[in-house]
């Protein structure tokens, strides 16, 4: 004998599917230009006072020989790597400036980061480089040697000290401070090459 089945009198309503909250992001061309330009000037000042304050900071693994990346470095050929040479040396001296206020006025970093900055954008008229980070992490790497180099004939020409004392040490910063700067310039670069050049789109 069958046993007939009770059917609930409350008939099951198919679950609506879940909405996912998607948060909707005003695209950047239809902010105001005064907007897109505050941002714009918050991210520069963000990223070079986070940049300099890495410099104070010792994290485990992101030392060599007692050696750290050289930031401001980094942030310079990002900066530059699409701009003029002019541009790239204004925001080499600007930089070195502050890191001197920071640091040591004497000898000075803003030569050296004008440097930088001045070759980089030069590199970028010829051609020379790729969006890619194997050519990114190559250009940081000279430059960090250059930026060293020169601080280094700051320090010899100062007369204050021995040059082979200089030098010496100078051979262990430079490297060390090359090939850590070339790791960690995409962390630096790509985040902000990639707001510029969104930024570009939507000015145009």
């Amino acid at each position: 004998m069958r046993i007939p089945q009770l059917h609930n009198s409350r008939q099951k309503k198919p679950k609506s599917p879940r909405r996912k909250s998607k948060i909707q992001m005003t695209p950047l061309s239809r902010w105001h230009p005064r907007l897109r330009q505050l941002t714009d000037w918050g991210i520069i000042a963000g990223s070079v006072m986070l940049c300099l304050l890495m410099l104070l900071v010792r994290v485990p693994g992101m030392e060599l020989l007692g050696i750290g990346p050289n930031w401001p470095v980094i942030w310079v050929v990002a900066w530059s790597v699409k701009r003029s040479a002019l541009a790239g040396a204004l925001a080499g001296v600007v930089l070195g400036l502050l890191q001197d206020a920071m640091t040591s006025p004497d000898p000075t970093h803003a030569l050296s980061l004008a440097v930088v900055g001045s070759l980089t954008g030069l590199l970028q008229k010829q051609r020379f480089i790729q969006e890619d980070f194997i050519s990114i992490a190559l250009i940081v790497f000279g430059m960090a040697l250059w930026s060293e180099t020169i601080f280094a004939s700051q320090l010899i020409l100062m007369g204050d000290r021995n040059p082979a004392d200089v030098w010496t040490y100078f051979q262990k910063v430079a490297l060390a401070s090359a090939i850590l700067s070339s790791l960690w310039a995409p962390v630096v670069y790509f985040p902000l090459n990639r707001w510029w050049e969104q930024l570009k789109i939507a000015q145009q």
